[in-house]
C-alpha cells in the first residue's frame, strides 16, 4: 500500500509528480485547462483543488490508479477506485478471461503477475520451463522475479543472465520511481542481492556480436545463429537445448480498479523455429 506521510498536502504531492515527470506548470495547466497560475496555487497550498481537478491533473501526469486513491484522501476526498481481490465473485469474468487468454497463447509461455510480480495465473508453456525448480520456490505466494533471478530458480539455466538480469532489474527500478511501493523496493533489494550463479565457461555464453546471437551448441543442441537484433532474447537452457524467447508484457487500458491496473500479462515468443518447434512437441494441442 502507499504510504503517505500525514502532514503532506496534496498540493506537493502533485507537484512531485509533475517534477517527476519533467512538465512545467504551463504544460501541465494546458494539458488540464486550467492555468499556470491556478497549478502554482495548489502546489503550494493555497487553493484547495477539487477531486475533478485531482483526477484531470492526476490524469495528465499519469499517476496510477493507487497513488490517485492517495492523492484524493490526502485532499480529504474518500478514494475513486476499488481494489477487488481477485478471487471476488466481481471478478470471475475477468479470470476467465486470462485464463482462456494464456490457454490460446500455448504452447508459448506465457503468464499474469500483479504489482509487486505475484503470480496470478500461468499455462503450460511457463510449468514448462519451470520444470526442476525446487518446490520451495514454486510454493505460494509465487514470485516471478524470485523464479527468475534466484541462483536455485531459472538463474543457472538463463545462458545471458547477465544481460538479462540488468534487465529485469531496470525494470523494477522504472517501475519504483513510478509507484513508489514500499513492498516492490524491498523485492529488488533482495533479488539484486542475490549472486549471480558462475557459468562453466564464458565461450558457452551468448555471444550477441552485431545484433545476432550465437550458440556454440555445447548444451546438447545443434550451433546455430538466432535473430534476435530486434529484442534483447532470453536464451534459457532445457531438455538439452538452448531456447529463445522475446517477451512482451501487456496492461489493461483505462482500468477503475486498483487490482486490475496492476496486473501484467507477460508472453514469451519464441525467437527462432528451434525453439517454436520444442514447445510444440512437448506440449499438445
Amino acid at each position: 500500500m502507499t504510504t503517505v506521510l500525514p502532514d503532506t498536502g496534496v498540493g506537493p504531492l502533485l507537484r512531485d509528480w509533475r517534477e517527476q515527470r519533467r512538465i512545467s506548470q504551463l504544460e501541465l495547466a494546458l494539458r488540464a485547462d486550467s492555468s499556470a497560475r491556478h497549478i502554482s496555487f495548489i502546489e503550494t497550498g493555497r487553493s484547495r483543488p477539487s477531486e475533478d481537478m485531482i483526477l484531470r491533473l492526476a490524469e495528465q501526469l499519469d499517476v496510477p490508479v493507487r497513488e490517485r486513491n492517495a492523492l484524493l484522501v490526502v485532499a480529504g476526498y474518500a478514494p475513486r477506485y476499488a481494489q477487488t481481490p481477485l478471487d471476488d465473485p466481481a471478478m470471475a469474468s475477468l479470470r476467465e478471461g486470462l485464463d482462456r487468454l494464456l490457454a490460446a497463447y500455448e504452447p508459448y509461455p506465457a503468464l499474469v503477475v500483479d504489482g509487486i510480480y505475484g503470480v496470478v495465473a500461468a499455462n503450460r508453456g511457463i510449468a514448462l520451463l519451470l520444470e526442476g525448480v525446487p518446490e520451495k520456490l514454486l510454493a505460494p505466494p509465487v514470485n516471478a522475479m524470485r523464479l527468475t533471478l534466484h541462483p536455485e530458480g531459472l538463474a543457472p539455466r538463463i545462458v545471458n543472465l547477465p544481460e538479462w538480469r540488468a534487465d529485469l532489474l531496470a525494470q523494477m527500478d522504472r517501475q519504483i520511481a513510478l509507484v513508489r511501493s514500499p513492498e516492490l523496493r524491498v523485492l529488488y533489494d533482495e533479488v539484486a542481492a542475490y549472486p549471480v550463479p558462475a557459468r562453466a565457461a564464458d565461450a558457452d555464453r551468448a555471444d550477441r556480436a552485431g545484433g545476432t546471437v550465437r550458440r556454440s551448441g555445447a548444451a546438447g543442441g545443434r550451433g546455430r545463429e538466432r535473430s534476435a537484433a530486434f529484442a534483447l532474447p532470453m536464451l534459457l537452457e532445457h531438455g538439452g537445448r538452448v531456447l529463445s524467447f522475446v517477451s512482451s508484457i501487456a496492461t489493461f487500458n483505462t482500468p477503475m480498479d486498483v487490482t486490475v491496473a496492476e496486473l501484467a500479462i507477460e508472453t514469451f515468443l519464441p525467437a527462432d523455429r528451434e525453439t517454436a518447434a520444442y514447445l510444440h512437441a512437448h506440449i499438445p494441442s
